[in-house]
């Protein structure tokens, strides 16, 4: 839901900016407000499905949506919407920010890429402290608008950068540190590889708002249970794939980001003829 919120801001804002002008084609104002309506629509399956998996009657929203709760039950079956909404495409900020788009683009996925849960994870940092932007750039000695963007995910971050923002924010870099290290592609040295994954779902988990125990499972339909949870975020072991990808979606990432270090994980412990399961490959 927070992802179909985040899309809504987007296309909406780029939505007033071009309507707010005299040269924007009819078909162009068109294509936001198709955008608009689809987002609704994967909204509105959203929360039917969310109402059926916390054991609400779906006779509450019935008749706000001019439904018989028959017809709400087929329609939003959550096996054809949770497919639906995995293989959404996702508006890209700066496309949409565009002053002259031909047509609405968009980018699969946009905010799950490793650069913007980074982003997010500092942005959550600075928003728990009482540090203003203009003193967090004067402590990293840079301009307050360099800052903004950093925080936004327009900049690359140094892992210097990391360090100083979560030093003046009060906050933990090395609870960030798996996700710049992803965002940047710089293999983490002399680390356990099963730690390394427990560590960047911890980090995962931190820049998705920190959600609890209950509110993550709700929201993988408890296909996986709150033992399989903690052995992910603390161990031991490894779990399954399948774990590992619920989770990975549920924090807002890409799980093809997260394949290559659990199955650095997997294989350290693997014991019989070094191979992989099959779920390693897809």
């Amino acid at each position: 839901m927070r992802d179909i919120a985040e899309d809504v801001i987007v296309v909406a804002d780029a939505f007033i900016n071009r309507a707010s002008g005299s040269d924007a084609s009819t078909t162009e104002l068109l294509g936001y407000v198709i955008s608009l309506n689809r987002l609704t629509q994967e909204a509105t399956a959203a929360l039917v499905v969310r109402q059926r998996s916390l054991g609400e009657p779906l006779s509450d929203l019935a008749p706000m949506l001019n439904l018989t709760e028959d017809r709400l039950r087929k329609k939003h079956s959550p096996q054809a919407v949770d497919q639906a909404l995995t293989s959404r495409s996702r508006p890209m900020r700066r496309a949409f920010s565009s002053q002259h788009p031909d047509a609405p683009p968009t980018a699969k996925n946009s905010l799950r890429q490793p650069g913007q849960r980074l982003a997010c994870a500092l942005t959550r940092m600075w928003k728990q402290s009482d540090v203003s932007q203009r003193a967090l750039a004067e402590h990293m000695n840079v301009d307050p608008s360099y800052v903004s963007r950093m925080l936004s995910g327009e900049r690359d971050l140094t892992l210097q950068h990391v360090k100083m923002i979560a030093d003046k924010c009060g906050g933990n870099s090395d609870l960030v540190k798996p996700l710049w290290e992803v965002a940047t592609g710089v293999q983490a040295t002399n680390t356990d590889p099963i730690r390394s994954l427990r560590a960047y779902l911890r980090a995962l988990r931190y820049a998705a708002g920190s959600p609890t125990d209950k509110r993550v499972l709700a929201s993988v339909h408890h296909t996986i249970t709150k033992a399989e949870l903690r052995q992910a975020l603390e161990g031991p072991g490894v779990p399954e794939w399948q774990v590992v990808h619920q989770l990975t979606t549920a924090f807002q990432s890409l799980p093809d980001i997260t394949r290559p270090l659990w199955r650095n994980a997997q294989s350290s412990v693997e014991t019989t003829n070094g191979t992989l399961p099959a779920g390693a490959f897809g």
